[in-house]
């Protein structure tokens, strides 16, 4: 029975949720709802408007058909007045009775044409009424319907809100429960601190006990151990290192392996971000289309700067490699070059750690963007992490390296007997790189996939997504080889880390271990110069013959040197003079053409002085076109001679000459004085003529603004119709889903309710008969 029970409790607590889930589903609805209201109450504004609008038309329209009206009335009077003046003066007018029916049929077909106008104007204004009518009685109708449903999905919100305070209640009482768990958990932190606090005091007395243990172990070491090796740390330092072929053939394989996998990871880094920076280029905002936000600028110029911190990574590896040879000792000591690569590492995790910030907020800002749809923001907060992980995976490297890299700089910071610790620690941080590159390239799989279903994806966006995506997967392979060369070589690592020293013993100086380096150099150099055989000596007196020839040809050799230096100078010298004589003779053959044009001048000039007097007055005839010219010869009262005058009718205006003896400046005066003047009025005209085609130019152009603005104003009012006329089917369409929506859901709902409470009864009988059966049980047992 008991079963019965709790299955039929779950069944009502699933019908609970599912009813908890279509609440929710009806609480938006009803917030729907209030907005679709909302909107139709501010559509109605605007037809209340519009209805305003019309009505001051109407009122306008029924004024000037008023004023129409009284026009004809007085059209028709004039008219009347006109026919009986006319029948008055029919015999006495000499006008033709053609004229008088020309005027009455003016008169008619103007006061039709002003009826047919009022017509049309009555239709249109009656249509539109009729029209504005309708859409207010069928909007009136859609508010009370929707006013209606809004009160029934308040009441319907109002009873889900006392339920979810109900809740609140419960959930408020399981806070208070939980409030009293966690006040015994503090009584219990309590005893702990004060069992910890004993066990602090146990361990300092352990603590004393053992140190003066070792203090009279150390007494009797002293006292009983005649000999110690290891006594002084200086001279065990001067030691000279063993040296095994064999293992530094090993070491430069193991330095060619990572090389080479070194190169591997430099190339996929430089892909890596040399496509990142092209993807901020044209996603989301393409820089050949739009120009792109700051925060993605300054994002590109740093990723253009990737190569100057990737590419010596490679280079500081080579160093490394190229210091491993088969002659040298490898350890960490002698390891010198490891320092440089640690700088390298070190800069290139300070350029992931700046642009760490650009590209979390370069994610954000696609996030932002309106195309970016909810699977591709969760998959964007996912990279977020990666990138974060990416650069702290590869600053933990870079610690580690960097400790690795003491021993041969400073030697007292790390012991040697950490140097397994560190190694350690080194391939696990390489297996975590492998691990969160895994995740990136997971990640950043699916975001292209997602991004490729977008309407706005381009091709240039698939194939960047394409090559990053490929990097990606690159640098996974690679880290992954990494991390398992690292696991593979951890015994050898470990083993060959360091000199071999004892414990308690000082660790090598890497200057100690250069000098004893460079010392086996040059030792292996004297012994194969030991080997080498001696050369065969020259006798002593070819010898001195063969140094009085040297001598001789040195000192003759030496006499030649300083003859050509000296001819070398010479001739020098000697170009120089004949530059300077070449540009003199040039200068003067211009000074003696400038001297002959001058002369020429001065002849001509002359020339045309002694014939200047007698032509002089025909020159300045000839000035004046002969169509144009007339000459009036009249006498001077002044002086009684003759003067003639010179009259044209050209644009130059009128001269007058005298053909007394006047010299030739005054009559060239007069002429230059005369079209100075006449130039100037011509240039006046010119500039008033430009000032107004100017203006009428720009009359012109502005009234063309004009008529091209009330254009584009018309076509967009007639587009906002066109919207406006659309979002009112789409609006009745909405409205008529919602509302079968609205009607199956309020069906299920009851359909819901009726089981429920079939449920109940059929649980209230069950109840009934188990009270019935138990009373029954109680009756039998007392009888009993």
């Amino acid at each position: 029975m008991a079963a019965d029970l709790q299955g039929k409790y779950q069944k009502l607590a699933q019908e609970y949720s599912k009813l908890r889930a279509q609440n929710q589903v009806l609480k938006k609805g009803v917030v729907d709802e209030q907005a679709n209201s909302a909107a139709l109450k501010e559509q109605l504004k605007m037809k209340e408007q519009s209805l305003r609008k019309l009505q001051q038309e109407m009122d306008s329209l029924t004024f000037r058909n008023q004023q129409l009206a009284k026009r004809v009335e007085l059209l028709q009077e004039e008219l009347t007045a006109m026919e009986a003046k006319g029948k008055k003066n029919k015999k006495s007018s000499d006008s033709p009775p053609q004229l008088r029916q020309d005027q009455q049929n003016v008169f008619d077909e103007d006061l039709q044409k002003k009826i047919e106008e009022n017509e049309r104007l009555h239709m249109q204004f009656f249509e539109a009424d009729e029209q504005h009518k309708q859409i207010e009685t069928e909007l009136r109708k859609r508010l009370a319907v929707l006013e209606r449903e809004t009160s029934e999905h308040q009441a319907v919100v109002n009873s889900l809100t006392q339920k979810y305070t109900e809740t609140v209640e419960k959930l408020q009482n399981d806070k208070a429960k939980l409030e009293v768990k966690s006040q015994a958990l503090e009584r219990e932190a309590k005893d702990c601190r004060l069992r910890t606090e004993e066990c602090q005091e146990q361990l300092k007395t352990l603590h004393t006990d053992l140190s003066s243990k070792l203090a009279d172990c150390t007494g009797i070491i002293q006292e009983k151990i005649p000999f110690n090796d290891t006594k002084c740390c200086h001279l065990s330092g001067l030691n000279v290192l063993p040296h095994n072929r064999r293992r530094q053939l090993k070491a430069r394989d193991i330095a060619g392996q990572a090389l080479a996998f070194l190169q591997d990871l430099v190339a996929s880094l430089l892909n890596f971000h040399t496509y990142m920076e092209q993807r901020v280029q044209i996603f989301p905002i393409d820089s050949a289309i739009d120009t792109i936000s700051p925060l993605n600028q300054k994002f590109s110029q740093h990723l253009h700067e990737n190569a100057v911190y990737v590419r010596p990574l490679e280079e500081g590896m080579i160093h490394l490699f190229e210091s491993i040879t088969e002659d040298t000792v490898t350890i960490l000591e002698t390891a010198v070059q490891l320092k440089e690569f640690s700088d390298h590492l070190t800069s290139y995790t300070c350029f992931l750690n700046k642009i760490l910030p650009y590209q979390l907020k370069s994610l954000e800002e696609e996030c932002e963007s309106s195309t970016c749809t909810s699977a591709l923001m969760s998959k964007n907060m996912e990279l977020h992490k990666d990138f974060k992980q990416m650069t702290v995976m590869f600053k933990k490297v870079q610690t580690y390296i960097s400790l690795l890299a003491l021993p041969s700089t400073r030697p007292e910071v790390l012991p040697p007997s950490n140097f397994s610790a560190v190694f350690t620690q080194l391939a696990a941080a390489f297996h975590g790189l492998h691990d969160v590159m895994k995740d990136l390239s997971k990640h950043y799989s699916q975001k292209s996939t997602l991004e490729q279903e977008l309407p706005t994806a381009t091709e240039k966006l698939r194939t960047t997504n394409e090559c990053i995506l490929s990097s990606v997967v690159a640098l996974t392979s690679v880290t992954g080889k990494i991390a398992t060369y690292f696991s593979n070589n951890l015994d050898f690592f470990t083993a060959s880390a360091s000199s071999g020293t004892k414990e308690g013993v000082r660790a090598l100086n890497p200057l100690t271990a250069e000098c004893m380096l460079q010392y086996k150099k040059k030792a292996a150099s004297f012994v194969k110069s030991l080997k080498k055989p001696c050369p065969e000596s020259v006798p002593y007196k070819e010898a001195l013959a063969n140094r009085r020839i040297l001598l001789s040809s040195t000192e003759s050799r030496e006499g030649l040197a300083q003859q050509v230096l000296q001819s070398q100078e010479k001739i020098t010298k000697l170009e120089q003079e004949k530059e300077h004589w070449m540009l003199e003779a040039q200068l003067a053959k211009i000074k003696l053409e400038k001297e002959n044009q001058r002369i020429a001048d001065l002849e001509s000039q002359l020339q045309g002085a002694l014939s200047g007097q007698t032509v002089l007055s025909d020159v300045t005839l000839e000035l004046i076109p002969s169509g144009s010219k007339t000459v009036d010869r009249r006498e001077d009262p002044a002086t009684g001679e003759l003067r003639d005058t010179v009259r044209s009718a050209s644009l130059i205006g009128m001269v007058t000459f005298s053909n007394a003896e006047t010299s030739d400046e005054s009559l060239e005066g007069l002429i230059k004085n005369h079209y100075m003047g006449r130039i100037a009025e011509l240039t006046t005209q010119l500039q008033i003529a430009d000032s107004k085609s100017v203006h009428f130019y720009a009359e012109c152009r502005a009234l063309v603004k004009r008529l091209n603005l009330a254009e584009k104003s018309r076509e967009v009012l007639t587009e906002n119709l066109k919207l406006a006329n659309q979002n009112i089917s789409r609006l009745q369409d909405e409205l008529s889903t919602t509302k079968r929506s609205y009607e199956d859901q309020l069906s299920m709902m009851s359909d819901h309710l009726c089981s429920m409470n079939e449920t109940l009864s059929k649980q209230k009988e069950e109840i009934d008969t188990l009270k019935m059966s138990a009373k029954g049980t109680v009756k039998k047992n007392k009888s009993r």
